[in-house]
């Protein structure tokens, strides 16, 4: 048996202490460089106009390959269509069970405002426009680009960072409502079409229980997450470090740090505007 000794033990301590003190300086520079980022916002509007509309046509039409098939909004529509289709199948099979198939139209208002529609609209813009402005900031970065602006006397930081975070604020709002109208549209064709529920049962359902509040909270969740991605995939290709491959592992950490957040978002929005006032109550 091994016993540990003042000696053994120092150099455990050492590096405990060395992998504390870098983790608290990483987040003490990603927090100071969201701040900047938000603050530069105002020399956005003043410097940097005609770069900001750029990034808003290419972050929602995209460019090259993506462009052949509408970009980010045709993404994210094809996912909620398949989210939204998985209401009518699981929700009115389940519902069916208990005889009660007609609350099919109550399921898709309230889970699809609620809950599927900002949470893959999220996790869709996390995946095609964060990643790609942590790819396009990284590769910049590695080839001395970012050195280069802020030699001639360009914010690199509101010229690259703020642009960004303020064209996906804006390229989510359209998303978003391309989001809900996809999910309402598959729950609906699928629930009517597909299992040959009444029209008019499905919509008095969906007419009753969809509350016009939920659809603002849920655009303000879905704006919310949108600038969280932002800070979080510009931070990241910001710094990135160490060539080609260093790119491609800021976008694996971009990418995986913003779906945690993203679902942190959801949770704790959701649960500051319905965990005590859920707006909704059943009796029987």
């Amino acid at each position: 048996m091994t016993v540990a000794t003042p000696s053994t033990l120092a150099p455990r301590l050492r590096r405990s202490t060395v992998t504390f003190r870098s983790a608290w300086v990483r987040i003490g520079d990603q927090t100071a460089f969201y701040a900047k980022t938000v603050t530069s916002t105002i020399d956005v509007f003043t410097h940097y106009r005609i770069e900001l509309m750029r990034l808003i046509a290419v972050m929602s039409l995209g460019t090259g390959a993506l462009a052949m098939v509408g970009g980010a909004v045709v993404v994210i529509g094809f996912l909620t269509l398949s989210s939204g289709a998985l209401i009518a199948v699981q929700g009115y099979s389940s519902l069916s069970n208990i005889g009660v198939e007609a609350l099919t139209g109550f399921v898709s208002a309230y889970l699809n405002v609620r809950l599927i529609a900002p949470l893959v609209a999220g996790i869709g813009l996390a995946a095609t426009i964060g990643a790609g402005a942590t790819a396009q900031l990284g590769a910049m970065r590695i080839n001395e680009e970012i050195d280069a602006l802020e030699v001639i006397g360009i914010r690199t930081i509101a010229y690259l960072a703020s642009t960004r975070l303020i064209a996906g604020v804006v390229v989510v709002m359209p998303l978003y409502a391309v989001a809900v109208l996809m999910s309402f549209f598959a729950a609906r064709f699928g629930t009517i079409f597909i299992y040959g529920q009444s029209s008019g049962v499905y919509d008095h359902y969906f007419d009753t229980f969809l509350n016009p509040m939920d659809l603002v909270w849920s655009c303000l969740t879905a704006v919310s997450m949108a600038i969280v991605i932002m800070l979080v995939h510009t931070y990241y290709g910001f710094t990135a470090t160490g060539g080609p491959s260093g790119v491609g592992e800021a976008v694996g950490r971009a990418v995986r740090t913003s779906l945690i957040v993203t679902v942190t978002v959801v949770l704790a929005i959701t649960l500051a505007i319905y965990g005590r006032t859920p707006g909704l109550n059943l009796s029987g």
